[in-house]
Formats: C-alpha cells, sequence, structure tokens
C-alpha cells in the first residue's frame, strides 16, 4: 500500500469519526431549546428584582441600572428572615419524621415475613394516585380533632387541636406512600445474606435495620430528603388553612405581604423574595444531584 492510498485512508476515518449523526444534532438542539424555556422564567424574575416598580410596568428584560439593594429592601420590609427560619423549622422536621418512619415502614415490607405485605404495598402504590387535594378537607378536620390538644376534650371537642402550631404544621405530612415505596425497591434490591449473617452474629432487627442495611440506601436517603425537603420548603395550601398567626407564617405564605393589595403590588420586592427562598432549594439540588438521580434511576428495579 502506497503512502497516498494510506493518507486517503486515514482521512476518510477523520472524516468519518467527525461527522455528528442527525439524531444527536436535533437531540442537542431539542435539549437546548428545552433548557432556555425553563431558566428563562428564573432570568425574567432575576431580571425583575433588580428593577424599579416604574420599569416593571413595561417589558424589558434588563433593567437599566441594577437595583441590588432591592433585595435588601425586601428583608426589611417584611420579616423575611423569621418566615425562613419558619420554613426550615417545618423542612427540618417533617423530613426527620419522614426519612424515621417511612424507611423503617420500608424495610418491614422488603425484609420482614410481614402477613399482607403484598397487599399494603399495593396500598402504598394506590396512594399514590390520590391528589393531595383530596384529602385536605379530612385531615383539617383530623387536625382540629386532635384529643386534649389546643383546649380540646378527650373526645377531640371544644378547641382547635392542633391549628395554628407547629404540631399541625410539621406531624401530618411529615410521611407520604412515595418515600416508603422508594425505601422499599431499595431494601428489596440488598440481598437477604447481609441479614442473615448479622443474625446468625446475634444481631437484633432493629441493629441490622439501622447499622447494615439502612447505610446501604444512602442515594435512597438522599432523595427522600431532597423531595421533602422541598415539598416542605414550598408548601403553601396548608399552611395557609391551619395557621393564622404571623409568627407560624412559612416562607411561601410570607411573600404575600409584598401583594396584599392589588392595585399596587411591589413585584420588585416580590421578585427578590422569591428568588432569596428558591436559592436554598437550588444549592440542595446542586449538593445532592449525583446521589439524587441515582436513587431515582433505581427505584423500580424490582419489584
Amino acid at each position: 500500500m502506497t503512502s497516498r492510498q494510506t493518507a486517503r485512508i486515514s482521512a476518510r476515518r477523520t472524516g468519518n469519526a467527525r461527522r455528528v449523526p442527525l439524531g444527536r444534532i436535533f437531540l442537542y438542539f431539542a435539549l437546548t431549546a428545552g433548557g432556555i424555556v425553563m431558566i428563562a422564567p428564573f432570568v425574567w424574575m432575576l431580571m425583575t428584582a433588580l428593577k424599579t416598580n416604574a420599569e416593571v410596568s413595561t417589558f424589558t428584560w434588563l433593567p437599566r441600572e441594577f437595583h441590588w439593594e432591592n433585595f435588601v429592601e425586601a428583608m426589611n420590609v417584611a420579616p423575611f428572615l423569621q418566615y425562613m427560619r419558619n420554613s426550615l423549622v417545618i423542612a427540618v422536621g417533617e423530613t426527620a419524621v419522614t426519612v424515621a418512619l417511612c424507611t423503617m415502614a420500608g424495610y418491614a415490607l422488603a425484609k420482614l415475613p410481614v402477613r399482607g405485605s403484598r397487599t399494603l404495598l399495593n396500598y402504598f402504590i394506590v396512594l399514590l394516585m390520590v391528589p393531595f387535594q383530596i384529602i385536605l378537607v379530612p385531615l383539617f378536620l383530623i387536625v382540629k380533632s386532635v384529643p386534649l390538644f389546643g383546649g380540646n376534650d378527650l373526645f377531640g371537642a371544644g378547641g382547635t387541636g392542633w391549628l395554628d402550631s407547629w404540631w399541625g404544621l410539621i406531624i401530618p405530612l411529615a410521611a407520604g406512600p412515595m418515600y416508603t415505596f422508594l425505601a422499599r425497591q431499595f431494601y428489596v434490591s440488598l440481598p437477604a445474606e447481609l441479614a442473615d449473617a448479622a443474625r446468625v452474629d446475634g444481631v437484633g432487627e432493629f441493629g441490622i435495620f439501622f447499622r447494615i442495611m439502612t447505610p446501604l440506601i444512602k442515594p435512597a436517603l438522599i432523595t427522600m430528603i431532597v423531595f421533602q425537603v422541598e415539598a416542605a420548603w414550598n408548601a403553601f395550601l396548608w399552611p395557609l388553612m391551619i395557621t393564622s398567626s404571623d409568627e407560624l407564617r412559612p416562607l411561601q405564605l410570607g411573600l404575600a405581604v409584598f401583594s396584599q393589595n392589588p392595585a399596587s403590588i411591589q413585584w420588585p420586592y416580590l421578585m427578590a423574595g422569591t428568588a432569596l427562598a428558591a436559592l436554598p432549594m437550588i444549592v440542595l439540588f446542586v449538593v445532592a444531584q449525583r446521589q439524587f438521580v441515582q436513587g431515582m434511576a433505581n427505584t423500580g428495579l424490582k419489584g
């Protein structure tokens, strides 16, 4: 083979290597367009937070001057730090109870000889399809009728129960069927030989659960934490129904301070507060992204 033929073959291979399939180009274009569509509202929110009220009335993407002081003034107009503290307490409380209860329930369904475990699993799957709005009124009545709380007697009458309290904000939404199902799927994927070897060594069932099995489902735990923290942090409807005092108002309800008068909504302050409220969730997802994606990818591996 001559040197000229060798050069032609090499050039042909290089051209084939550089040729990008049309399907991949379309995929990149679709992903780029989708990314722009998703990030556009967030960019508009940040740009609005840096404008004046006069600039908001006319649609422009970029402000004439960047008013960074809007973020400081938004925190001074309303007790923003108090609202953020309330949301943090609710998010941490709900997440702690969710992780404790749902991991134990998932482990019991996956590894313990529980009679009717398959029926219970089907029940949790059915609950996944029930919208939260359907149970709002029954849940409100249950929270209002908690015995011996809020002036209620032993039969749950005469008072307000858990309404307008930390108990009512944290406990009713502290566990969900999705988290139990997620934990169960991960426990099922673990080999039973680990628990059998621990039982031979004299380890109790709680020791197997806490020391051996649960540390192996770290992606599931991270996924549960991210989902529950996000849900508790962004909760609006349930706190709106059961709270009446400003001391317990979470962040999403606190943002309504900037829009109490529809005729004069303070859009720059509202957008600045919304941006500050979204920032912790963005940081949380960036930090836990790898474990979160792994947990979601492995959820349905075993039935």
